[in-house]
């Protein structure tokens, strides 16, 4: 496995990292301990940075997580590295809330549902308007200074709320939402994540499920999975996407990779992207999304997916409010 540093915190990390969102119950039902596997072959493969969040089933799939790499990290936790996000609260009447009650509630959540005695990468889940973007950041450095979290980063901010928050201190890393169907972050964000040295994780390198290659026009979700209410999966936005999945899909054919590796392939070939985050409920398929870090994509390649994907239809997805 491919390893890379991540920014500025100075964590050697693997280039896939493995996500457990998919095991909050969001995504409609699953098997735990199919998931433990999941997670412990991703390990056994070279995988050592795994993400996952408060939010993700309250506690739920940090839960699994820690269970799952349990023996590791009672015996070797520094060689595991684990990001976790806080600052939501779907549901609620304030769905994001990076207050300092709020956050260091979360921590400790975390830290219980982990079984660990500290964070390497506390994340804050989505900005919230209502708290200074600066005095989240010094919330976070309480806990830092308390050892609690080692490093400090983001998730969904843009260039003007980093630049706020680094008034306190630094954004050491960002992780945006980033696919071939989903590419808003190119225009200003990317270009300061590289000038400020922040390490980037991008989630949803899949589009959530939209470039595996295994959807058609007829594909449903179970009431509970978020996909079954998002615009993205439905209409002639999802069949005009799902077109220009079988055009990747040849292309990746004649490279000899499937067409989730070449779209994980892509995000990882793209100038300040140093991690694409993947889920998965089984051995197979998360064997199958680290094969991806070691393919590369030539010149030629690029040019192509980018003319195949100027036929599709960008798309949003999943925030605290709901799902568009």
């Amino acid at each position: 496995m491919k390893t890379t540093t991540l920014g500025r915190t100075g964590l050697e990390v693997s280039r896939i990292a493995f996500g457990t969102w998919q095991v909050s119950g969001e995504w409609g039902s699953f098997d735990a301990e199919q998931a433990k596997q999941a997670i412990r072959h991703a390990r056994e493969l070279g995988v050592n940075l795994f993400d996952t969040a408060q939010a993700y089933g309250f506690g739920q799939a940090e839960t699994v997580l820690g269970e799952a790499l349990r023996s590791e990290l009672d015996r070797e936790r520094e060689s595991i590295v684990i990001a976790t996000k806080g600052g939501i609260n779907p549901g609620t009447d304030r769905p994001r809330d990076s207050s300092r009650e709020f956050l260091r509630q979360g921590v400790e959540e975390s830290l219980q549902a982990l079984q660990v005695d500290y964070i390497d990468l506390y994340q804050v889940h989505w900005p919230d308007d209502q708290t200074p973007f600066e005095d989240t950041a010094g919330y976070l450095q309480e806990l830092v200074d308390e050892g609690k979290i080692r490093h400090v980063g983001v998730s969904n901010y843009d260039e003007q709320q980093m630049a706020a928050f680094a008034q306190t201190r630094p954004v050491e890393t960002l992780q945006p939402p980033y696919h071939l169907f989903r590419r808003q972050i190119e225009e200003r964000i990317l270009p300061y994540v590289r000038q400020h040295d922040i390490g980037t994780l991008a989630y949803s390198p899949l589009g959530s499920g939209l470039l595996t290659g295994t959807m058609d026009e007829h594909t449903t979700f179970e009431s509970s999975d978020w996909r079954s209410k998002a615009s993205a999966f439905q209409g002639e936005k999802f069949r005009q996407n799902l077109a220009v999945v079988e055009r990747l899909k040849a292309l990746a054919a004649d490279k000899g990779i499937d067409v989730a590796q070449l779209a994980i392939a892509w995000v990882l070939a793209q100038d300040g992207l140093d991690c694409a985050i993947v889920g998965a409920r089984s051995s197979r398929n998360i064997e199958r999304s680290c094969g991806a870090a070691d393919v590369e994509l030539t010149a030629d390649e690029l040019a192509e997916i980018e003319r195949i994907v100027a036929d599709g239809v960008q798309v949003t997805g999943a925030a605290p409010e709901g799902v568009a």
